[in-house]
């Protein structure tokens, strides 16, 4: 029947007369019921395709529909023009079937007979699609289900649900070259640099609103991440209607699936592995939003080669399997369906980058997320405190379980070494971990299948079979071959009744798809331990090198020239895909690690000699590594770890942590500093390599400094050469580095132009010290204009550089444009008045910067003025210090009179500068009226009692200070009088400084009284203050009732004993008090019993300073020991 006739015949029941306007009788009927039927039918018919008519209908087939029913008198011209003019296209679909639905059968049969008579993929689309999708997600979830309990956490905090995948920029080189595991090392399971977060829901849509959807993405991650699972939880979510429903159909394949395939078309392929989809035309075609998942692409048995791949745009026409995969990712076959791979890394950049339209990655546990794990799954008898205990005693394998396959492995094997009532200790390093993984898993169970066996039986069975095992472990390791047919196995000898015992089974995984059955270890790690296990029992009987499959080699005779080839090899692998399986190799060569695998392993005796010989070789390996220190030389130290030989590893680490490292960094050390930097959270989240360095060890050390979080680099005399490295470093894709400093140098502008150069890449770096070097002006240019670029760096300390006035001025033009700098010093720079007002000038506009450090610079009341009418516009600057600036009265007027205005300032620093009795008066008025300065430092000025007594008639209304430094002002006890006045009413202040000031016992006895009354002062500084015993006594007599007083500060005075045993007194009672300064007091040794004897009731006092009391050392042990029998908790100097 051709479209003419089909559509006459669905019309032919609409022979119709008309009856009245908009009433019809049908001729054909029988009863108005039949009728109201037909009309029913019609419209769920609508109904029924209504999200297909939404889904599927373009533009141009909206056309061909609104003509049509133009043509047959459905539509009038004005309802043609409203769905015209409806807006997007989705919005005319909605008129258009909203139109047909409110009118009579005969408009929802024309649309039907128009769609059912179309030859088009969209009306097959529209009509079949709704019975197509049902089937497809019946049968793939009936698929992925099975899988649920190996895939999903049933921890709600761990569920691929509640985690997202990290959007980044492309594959780092260190990615694409290294081992899976020594990039977790490197990382230590840290979220790499990345652009921002992006949920399962997000991970193929628009980034913004003007973006279109990415066509290939590529999900990265170790082995174990979680990629297949991430995969599965993706499909099952779809298949129930949870996400991405604007995807109509989508497609997971696994790379293993297509191994065994040679030859084929695109649609041949889909009719293979979807043979339930009976129009896999229509779900290729541009019609259809379509996803192909390409699951696994590190165990494809060929690489892809993107330059030599023959092209084909034909979905029908048959080529080889990876010029198949090749054509579909480049987008010449199937350029309309999206196409999601996932890979581990290094295999990844098999993928021209220009290809790829997103890179996204699957972050690995967090030491929470660890945590969380363990407690969930383990909480009986406290199973996981002590297994995180054990974690964090040995950081080998806490880096290990940052891989959540890892992490359940090691688990469960440290359960069961727990359960078992034995008294062995718990493994320490990796092989002691999968030597007892696979003495677990082989005690387990037997054979499935067959008669009951006795143990000496099921040892020589499980024996024969981890052989095997260990044999295709090896071999396929050398080919990069991580999954088996079961041809494979059967080649190797590996029975498949036995592959269902519990060591079979716990070693292997098995996986079935529609094409065929495909098997892998557990995890690449058991591979490569297996793999060791066999060259390990191997190497004592090979006569040939082992690392040649065939016999066909040069004879290599003995374990110990064997256990050479195989570092040699290692060593000489570019990716670094054998340093797991030396790790291991070396770790069974100690006699109580391989001891549980006594009955599966053909060992024979060792006397520990092998261990020490290797220890020795190892040693030697060390000390003939290249100038730089490459990951294959720090997997040495990894080997010696495993080898449990950590006599040179804890030397390291012992002078690293006491800073002695200094003429020590030999190329061992180096090596063994950059394995530090792997396993040790403390040393790579701060290194301090301060004094320690030249020019040649920084060169060594590169590669590895790369990955540390923060990097002391102080006190190195480093020149312009260093720099040079430095900023190769910093500018490097896989650099971590957040912060650096490099004070105390010797570095000029040349280095700083090659640090701006990194600046300009660098998108990690937020914070950078370079005081105490000599960049100059021309220096502060070079990294003012990487500054205007730079969108990570908040941080930067430019002290002591003589950057001077035109230094100052490139900075300030950082200020106008730059969004992102948060701190700034540029103390002694002599920027001068010009300086600053260039800085002031930026201020009134800048709306980042929170603090400036403007100290020793010359900057005097004009630039002071400046500045303060800065203050009056910018309402973000926290905090401003302008210490020896030679600022006068007048300078403190501008600024009283800004701070007046400004809401925002909260720290200000006047130190050592030349203000007056009438600059103090101006503040005192200032502070009437601003309640949002918290911190004012006036120490070392000429304030006088005038000048303070005005300051303290402020305090008694200021309800914002909670600082205030007057040390060093000629205070005396008048002004100290009105001070104390002032605290009686005072809520706010907490540390009041007066140093150095002649305020004698009256001041003293004055601020004591106010001290029984006062309860918001927690620090009171009274160094050198002229008291006495007097004083003294006033003191102690305040602490008895003081209860918020937490530091007290007696230097240098005149306590004496009296003194001392009013204050011992009062420590009976105290509670608040945790540090008491009674440093040459006069005390005596009587005085310094009397406070020493109070301390056994005191358990609040955690530092107290007896020094300079004429104790004597013998006095001095007796007092000591007696405190510490008293407050063992307590800090003593004496």
């Amino acid at each position: 029947m051709d479209r003419k006739e089909h559509y006459d015949s669905l019309m032919d029941r609409s022979k119709r007369i008309m009856w009245q306007d908009d009433c019809y009788m049908d001729l054909q009927s029988t009863s108005s019921f039949a009728s109201s039927q037909t009309e029913k039918q019609n419209l769920l018919w609508i109904q029924k395709h209504k999200d297909g008519l939404q889904s599927f209908v373009s533009h141009s087939f909206l056309e061909e529909i609104v003509g049509h029913l133009r043509n047959v008198d459905v539509l009038t011209s004005a309802e043609e023009t409203g769905i015209k003019e409806a807006g997007q296209l989705q919005d005319q679909i909605n008129m258009l079937t909203t139109i047909i639905t409110g009118k009579d059968s005969q408009s929802s049969d024309a649309l039907q007979a128009f769609i059912e008579s179309s030859d088009s993929e969209i009306s097959h689309l529209i009509l079949n699609y709704d019975l197509m999708v049902k089937k497809h997600k019946e049968v793939l979830l009936q698929q992925h289900e099975k899988l649920r309990d190996r895939d999903s956490a049933s921890c709600l905090k761990l569920n691929i649900s509640s985690r997202t995948l990290l959007l980044v920029d492309g594959l780092s080189d260190f990615q694409q070259k290294e081992h899976d595991l020594m990039q977790v090392g490197v990382t230590r399971g840290g979220r790499r640099n990345h652009l921002r977060q992006l949920g399962l829901s997000k991970l193929f849509e628009p980034l913004t609103k003007v973006s279109l959807p990415p066509r290939v993405t590529l999900t990265v991650g170790v082995a174990g991440i979680g990629k297949t699972t991430w995969v599965r939880h993706f499909v099952r979510q779809w298949c129930q209607g949870s996400i991405c429903p604007d995807v109509h159909f989508v497609l997971p394949l696994t790379f293993c699936e297509l191994n065994p395939l040679e030859k084929l078309s695109a649609e041949r392929l889909l009719k293979m592995t979807f043979p339930h989809l009976s129009e896999p035309g229509l779900v290729l075609s541009n019609a259809c939003r379509t996803l192909l998942i390409l699951d696994g692409l590190d165990e494809f048995r060929t690489s892809l080669n993107f330059s030599d791949a023959a092209p084909c745009n034909d979905p029908k026409r048959e080529v080889s399997i990876d010029d198949l995969v090749t054509n579909i990712i480049r987008g010449n076959l199937l350029p309309d369906i999206a196409v999601w791979v996932t890979s581990r890394p290094g295999v990844a950049s098999q993928i021209p980058g220009g290809l790829v339209d997103r890179v996204t990655e699957i972050p690995g546990f967090s030491p929470t997320d660890i945590q969380i794990f363990l407690n969930h799954h383990f909480s009986e008898k406290d199973f996981a405190g002590r297994i995180w205990a054990h974690l964090e005693s040995h950081k080998v394998l806490m880096v290990m379980c940052y891989i959540p396959c890892i992490c359940w492995m090691l688990a469960e094997t440290l359960v069961y070494i727990l359960q078992s009532g034995t008294q062995e200790s718990l493994p320490k390093t990796c092989t002691e971990l999968c030597v007892h993984f696979c003495s677990m898993i082989a005690e387990v169970g037997e054979p499935r299948g067959r008669e009951p066996v006795k143990s000496e039986q099921l040892h020589a069975t499980n024996r024969k079979l981890l052989g095997n095992l260990g044999r295709l472990a090896f071999y396929s390791l050398l080919k990069h071959k991580y999954t088996f047919s079961e041809q494979d196995l059967r080649a190797y000898g590996i029975d498949l009744l036995l592959m269902q015992s519990s060591l079979g089974a716990g070693v292997l995984i098995r996986w079935e798809s529609t094409i065929h059955s495909t098997y892998r270890f557990t995890h690449l790690t058991l591979q490569e331990f297996l793999a060791a296990t066999f060259y390990h029992v191997s190497s004592k009987r090979a006569i040939f090198d082992l690392f040649s499959e065939s016999t066909m080699s040069w004879p290599k005779i003995g374990f110990q020239n064997h256990f050479r080839s195989a570092f040699q090899h290692s060593q000489q692998a570019e990716d670094g895909h054998l340093d797991l399986f030396v790790r291991f190799l070396t770790g069974l060569l100690c006699p109580t690690t391989i001891k549980p695998l006594a009955g599966l392993l053909a060992l024979g005796k060792d006397d520990g000699s092998q261990k020490v010989w290797a220890a020795g070789f190892l040693q030697g390996l060390l000390s003939s590594v290249g100038s730089v220190v490459s990951l294959r030389a720090v997997n040495l130290a990894y080997c010696l770890q495993e080898l449990q030989h950590t006599e040179l590893l804890r030397s390291v680490e012992e002078d690293l942590r006491q800073a002695s490292l200094a003429g020590k960094l030999t190329r061992p050390h180096c090596v063994v500093l950059g394995y530090l930097l792997h396993v040790s959270p403390e040393c790579s989240e701060q290194i301090n390599l301060t004094g320690c360095l030249n020019y040649p060890t920084v060169k060594s050390l590169l590669p590895q400094l790369l990955y540390c979080t923060h990097l002391r680099l102080e006190s190195n005399n480093f020149k312009d050469d260093v720099m040079e490295l430095l900023g190769s470093l910093l500018s490097a894709k896989d650099c971590h580095i957040r912060k650096i400093s490099l004070a105390d140098n010797l570095i000029s502008n040349k280095g700083a132009k090659a640090l701006s150069r990194a600046l300009l890449v660098n998108r990690t770096l937020t914070s950078i010290n370079l005081k105490n070097n000599n960049i100059g002006s021309k220096g502060a240019k070079f990294l003012a204009e990487a500054l205007k670029m730079n969108q990570a760096l908040v941080s930067i300390n430019l002290q002591n550089n003589s950057i001077e006035e035109e230094g100052a001025q490139a900075v300030a033009e950082v200020l106008q444009c730059n969004r992102k700098l948060v701190s700034l010093n540029m103390r002694k720079n002599t920027v001068g008045a010009g300086g600053a007002k260039r800085i002031a000038e930026a201020l009134k506009t800048n709306r980042t910067l929170t603090k400036l450090i403007l100290c020793s610079n010359q900057l005097g009341d004009k630039g002071t003025a400046a500045l303060a009418e800065a203050l009056t516009f910018n309402h973000t600057l926290l905090s401003l210090q302008l210490q020896s600036n030679s600022i006068s009265n007048k300078g403190m007027t501008a600024l009283t009179k800004a701070l007046r205005l400004n809401r925002g300032l909260v720290s200000l620093n006047l130190r050592e500068n030349s203000i007056g009795v009438e600059g103090a008066k101006n503040m005192a008025h200032a502070l009437q009226e601003n309640n949002s300065l918290q911190n004012l430092d006036l120490t070392a000025n000429l304030l006088h009692d005038d000048g303070v007594r005005a300051i303290a008639g402020a305090i008694k209304f200021n309800q914002g200070l909670t600082s205030l430094h007057l040390q060093w002002n000629f205070i005396k006890s008048t002004a100290t009088k009105a001070l104390a006045q002032a605290l009686l009413t005072n809520t706010t202040i907490q540390l009041l400084d007066l140093q150095e000031n002649t305020i004698g016992n009256e001041g003293v006895i004055s601020l004591a009284e106010a001290l029984k009354v006062n309860t918001s002062l927690r620090t009171l500084c009274l160094q050198g203050v002229s008291a006495g015993t007097s004083g003294a006594v006033a003191m102690a007599e305040a602490l008895t009732s003081n209860q918020t007083l937490q530091t007290l500060d007696l230097r240098g005075n005149a306590v004496g004993m009296e003194g001392a045993k009013a204050l011992a007194n009062s420590l009976k009672c105290n509670r608040s008090l945790k540090s008491l300064n009674l440093q040459e007091n006069s005390l005596g040794m009587d005085g310094a019993i009397f406070i020493a004897t109070a301390l056994k009731g005191n358990h609040q006092l955690a530092y107290i300073n007896l020094q300079g009391n004429g104790i004597g050392e013998s006095g001095a042990k007796v007092i000591s020991d007696a405190i510490r029998a008293s407050a063992p908790s307590c800090v003593v100097d004496i």
